[in-house]
């Protein structure tokens, strides 16, 4: 086996996995360790995303190489979905910010684990041997303690439960990572573990992260927040999405958050609350990119640019006349993120005006929404009312989040990559 003698579980996150061809089949999410009659932790395999955003089991006895450049298996992989055994635990998961207490020869004092490493002992079994801790430096709450390497036998800690692990270490390896992935880590995570982490995030990252979690684990992060953060994080969560959550809690405690959110934030909530969920105004969002006529090619290139603007809506502006705040003047048509990109930055939009364009109704069913992205390709679609003016826009995304089932997140794929085929041992 062409591997380090010493491996860091931290280090693998992310690191690519692939077949003895060196075609790549995933990469690495986790490394799953048990405990052993003694006390000690031993690591028995790695948890690998795969095709689909699907996560399954790889012992690592079908490791053949493994370093923080790539991981190379024997090609033969269990494609059953990873569901942790009782006495198994995922190190970045759960390991990661465990307080342990010093050895007096280590000089003592409590610290947090920052990772951990394992090593290839006779029997080809990888036992864990050495912890990067960051000692804790009491009294000194502005700065950070030293960190050293201790052997994983001589702390005491590691292997108990604890209610308040923290989440900094697990933070830092989720830093940049895109908040679907984050959500499918907090998915995964045991519930006490996952409201810890998701307390640690700052409002509008937790607010991208709930967008992307089941509704189930959404209301059970939101509801444990205080009244006053929980309001915060709803005002920045795209006003489709807060509603869906907001409607999931209880009367009175809907009641209060929606008291306690900015004023107009909650009044686009409660105007999207009154529409049924499979409608043409239960699937749009009242923030679409809308700009007036006069407006420049350069100042709406400018707005599809934000990094707080999904993929679909990015894609169209919405013109209209004033009020620019839906609901709006009257709808005069939408202008192409193509088009923005063929004409001179300083030509008004209103030049460049697509106004034979499809519309729906708030009371129009999804399938018709539906129906009528398909056949004009589109990936965004006004709602208007009666009237003419631009109630808000139905995004590709939020129909497909509609037409999946409810547990789409956790449901199993197919598979078809020839070197992903069912089989192998599992621990």
């Amino acid at each position: 086996m062409s591997t380090p003698t010493r491996v860091f579980a931290g280090r693998l996150a992310g690191t690519g996995v692939f077949d003895p061809n060196r075609d790549r089949v995933g990469k690495v999410h986790d490394v799953v360790v048990i405990t052993r009659a003694n006390g000690r932790l031993r690591a028995v395999g790695l948890v690998v995303e795969v095709a689909g955003r699907r996560r399954v089991f790889v012992p690592l006895t079908r490791v053949t190489s493994m370093d923080s450049g790539s991981v190379i298996t024997t090609g033969l992989l269990n494609m059953r979905r990873f569901e942790p055994r009782i006495a198994e635990r995922q190190v970045l998961g759960e390991i990661l910010d465990k307080e342990v207490t010093l050895s007096p020869r280590d000089g003592g004092g409590t610290g947090k684990v920052e990772d951990l490493a394992f090593e290839l002992r006779q029997g080809r079994d990888w036992d864990v041997t050495k912890l990067f801790v960051r000692r804790h430096a009491p009294g000194l709450l502005w700065r950070r303690g030293e960190t050293l390497m201790v052997d994983a036998d001589s702390v005491t800690g590691l292997t108990q439960q604890q209610t308040d692990q923290g989440a900094a270490s697990l933070l830092a390896k989720l830093e940049g990572q895109k908040a679907a992935d984050v959500a499918d880590v907090l998915h995964d995570l045991p519930p006490e573990r996952r409201i810890a982490v998701a307390e640690e995030l700052d409002d509008e990252r937790l607010a991208d992260v709930l967008e992307e979690l089941s509704d189930e684990d959404a209301v059970e992060i939101l509801t444990t927040l205080d009244t006053d953060r929980a309001a915060r994080v709803l005002d920045v969560m795209q006003p489709d999405d807060a509603a869906d959550l907001v409607q999931e809690l209880p009367d009175d405690a809907a009641r209060e958050l929606l008291e306690r959110m900015d004023e107009e934030e909650a009044a686009d909530v409660r105007r999207l609350m009154a529409y049924d969920e499979h409608t043409a105004g239960g699937l749009m969002t009242t923030e679409p990119v809308i700009l007036g006529p006069e407006s420049t090619i350069a100042t709406a290139l400018a707005h599809v640019r934000r990094r707080d603007l999904v993929p679909t809506l990015a894609t169209v502006v919405f013109v209209v006349r004033p009020p620019l705040e839906t609901p709006t003047g009257r709808f005069l048509g939408v202008v192409h993120l193509q088009a923005l990109l063929r004409e001179p930055p300083h030509d008004s939009i209103g030049t460049i005006l697509d106004s034979d364009v499809e519309y729906v109704l708030p009371t129009d069913p999804l399938g018709k929404v539906t129906r009528l992205m398909a056949t004009y390709n589109m990936a965004a679609l006004p709602v208007l009312d009666p009237e003419k003016r631009l109630l808000g826009a139905v995004s590709a995304d939020d129909v497909l989040d509609r037409l999946l089932p409810d547990d789409w997140r956790d449901a199993d794929e197919d598979v078809t990559d020839a070197s992903l085929t069912p089989g192998g041992e599992r621990g």
